[in-house]
C-alpha cells in the first residue's frame, strides 16, 4: 500500500507566499531600530502592544513587585522545573571538554570551550506568557558561564507578566525588559541609545520573531530558527485515538499555524483520531486556536509498516515527536531529523515544554534537518590553539606547509613557513621557492 494522506495541511505554495509578506514586514522593522533606535521601538511598541512605558527596563522594585505576586506555591513550581532544566543542563555542560594533544612530537593542539559574553533571551507572549522559555534560555545559559544575560518578553494584558518576570529572575537574569516581537529583537540585537547589544539572541516565537533572528544572523549568532510550533504523532495500534487527538491538539493550541500530523500504520486508528479531534474541539476551552491549526496545517498520514513511516517522518523533520508504539525505542535508533524525541505513552510534549528538564526551544521548519534544539552548546564556543614546542618541529612542519603553498601559488604563505624552516631547520632555501622534499 502506498502511502495515504487522510487529511492534508496547507499547500507549500501557501506557506511560502506567507512567509514572503513576515519577511518584507521584518525587514522594515529591524531597518527601522537600526536607524532611530529608542525612538523606534517605542514607536512599535505602542503601535503592536499598546505599550508605553517610561523605561522598558524593569527596575529592581518593579522585578520584585512581580515575584510577591505570585503564591509560594507558584514560585516552587517554577523553582522546581529551573531545578531539572539546570540539572540536565549541568550534565550537558560536563559532558563538553577542553582538548589539548600532541600530535607529533613537539606540536601541541588543543581546542578551549569558552561562553559567548552576552546573550539575549526572548521569551514569547502572544496568546500564553510561555514562563518556561525563561527556564529555557536564561537558566542554560546562566550553566554556560554567560556574563551578561537579557531578557524580553511582551506585555500581557498592558503590563509585565508577574509569573514571567519572576522566572527570568529566579533563572539569574541581569536585565529584564518589557517588549516583544521584532522590535524587541532588533533593539537588543543591534543595540539603542540605552540597551547596549548583545553577541547572541535565542528563544522561541512566532513567525516574525523567528524571521528576525534569520535576518539578523551574522551581524549576531542566534540559537537556531525556532518558530510557529510543530508536533508529530507517531503511533500505532497499542494506543487509542483520545490519546492521539490530545497530543495533537496539546500543540494546536499555540497558534492558528501549528502544524499537528498523525502518522500510523494503523487506518482505524486514523480515522478514529480524526473524530476524537472533533469530538474534543467541542469542549476544548482553546478550540479556537487549535481548531483554525487543525484546520489548516492539520495532516493525517497512514502507511503499512514501521519501516515507512520512518522517511516520512524525517522528511517532516517536526520539532516535537511523539511516538506511542509498541517499541518506541525503533524511532530512537532509526530517525534521523527531529527536534526531540518523546517516547511511550508516558511521557509527552508538554513535559518537555514545561518541567521535565530537556531545552524547549526547538528547531522549526525542517531546521532539524540540520540542527538540534537549544541547549548549554549553543552558548559555548569552542576555539582552537596551536603550539610548536621544538625547532625540529618547527622546521618539519614548515617544509610540508611551504610544499603545499606552492601547490596553491600562495608565495607569501609559504614565506611564512619558509623562514622558519631556515631559523629552526638550517636550510638554506631561496626566498619565494619551496623546501625541497
Amino acid at each position: 500500500m502506498a502511502i495515504q494522506y487522510l487529511k492534508h495541511g496547507c499547500s507549500a505554495e501557501e506557506s511560502s507566499q506567507d512567509a514572503d509578506k513576515v519577511r518584507d514586514v521584518v525587514t522594515g522593522i529591524l531597518g527601522d531600530v537600526a536607524s532611530r533606535g529608542d525612538a523606534a521601538v517605542a514607536e512599535l511598541s505602542a503601535k503592536f502592544d499598546n505599550w508605553s512605558p517610561e523605561s522598558f527596563r524593569l527596575s529592581e522594585d518593579e522585578i520584585a513587585r512581580c515575584v510577591r505576586t505570585l503564591s509560594p506555591g507558584q514560585l516552587d513550581d517554577i523553582k522546581f522545573a529551573q531545578a531539572q532544566v539546570r540539572n540536565f543542563a549541568q550534565a550537558q555542560r560536563e559532558s563538553i571538554r577542553d582538548v589539548e594533544i600532541e600530535t607529533l612530537p613537539g606540536v601541541v593542539l588543543g581546542h578551549r570551550n569558552m561562553p559567548v559574553d552576552s546573550v539575549a533571551c526572548y521569551v514569547p507572549g502572544g496568546k500564553f506568557p510561555l514562563v518556561a522559555s525563561a527556564h529555557m534560555g536564561v537558566v542554560t545559559a546562566k550553566v554556560a558561564g554567560v556574563a551578561r544575560i537579557i531578557t524580553a518578553s511582551p506585555p500581557v494584558g498592558g503590563k509585565p507578566n508577574p509569573a514571567v518576570v519572576a522566572a527570568m529572575h529566579l533563572g539569574g537574569a541581569d536585565e529584564i525588559y518589557t517588549f516583544g516581537g521584532v522590535q524587541a529583537i532588533a533593539a537588543m540585537a543591534l543595540g539603542t541609545q540605552t540597551i547596549d547589544p548583545v553577541a547572541m539572541v535565542v528563544g522561541p516565537g512566532n513567525a516574525y520573531v523567528a524571521e528576525a533572528k534569520r535576518q539578523l544572523f551574522g551581524r549576531i549568532g542566534i540559537d537556531l530558527i525556532a518558530g510557529p510550533s510543530e508536533t508529530l504523532v507517531i503511533a500505532d495500534d497499542s494506543v487509542d485515538a483520545e490519546l492521539c487527538a490530545t497530543d495533537l491538539l496539546g500543540q494546536a493550541e499555540h497558534g492558528f499555524n501549528t502544524p499537528a500530523v498523525l502518522l500510523t500504520n494503523s487506518m482505524q486508528l486514523a480515522k478514529d483520531t480524526i473524530a476524537e479531534v472533533e469530538r474534543l474541539l467541542d469542549i476544548l476551552p482553546t478550540a479556537n486556536t487549535a481548531g483554525v491549526s487543525w484546520r489548516d496545517y492539520g495532516e493525517v498520514i497512514v502507511a503499512d509498516t514501521l519501516e515507512e513511516m520512518v522517511p516520512v517522518a524525517d522528511r517532516i523533520a517536526s520539532e516535537h515527536v511523539q511516538v506511542m508504539t509498541r517499541d518506541p525505542d525503533y524511532f530512537l535508533k532509526n530517525m534521523k531529523n527531529y527536534g526531540a524525541l518523546f517516547l511511550g505513552a508516558r511521557t509527552n510534549v508538554a513535559y518537555g515544554d514545561k518541567v521535565i528538564g530537556t531545552n524547549h526551544t526547538l528547531p522549526t521548519g525542517k531546521a532539524a534537518r540540520y540542527t538540534g534544539g537549544l541547549w548549554v552548546g549553543k552558548f559555548i564556543k569552542t576555539c582552537t590553539y596551536q603550539k610548536v614546542l621544538t625547532d625540529e618541529a618547527s622546521a618539519l612542519i614548515g617544509s610540508y606547509c611551504s610544499r603545499l603553498c606552492a601547490i596553491e601559488g600562495m608565495i607569501a604563505h609559504g614565506e611564512q613557513a619558509n623562514i622558519r624552516v631556515r631559523r629552526f631547520g638550517n636550510r638554506n632555501v631561496p626566498y619565494g621557492t619551496a623546501v625541497p622534499a
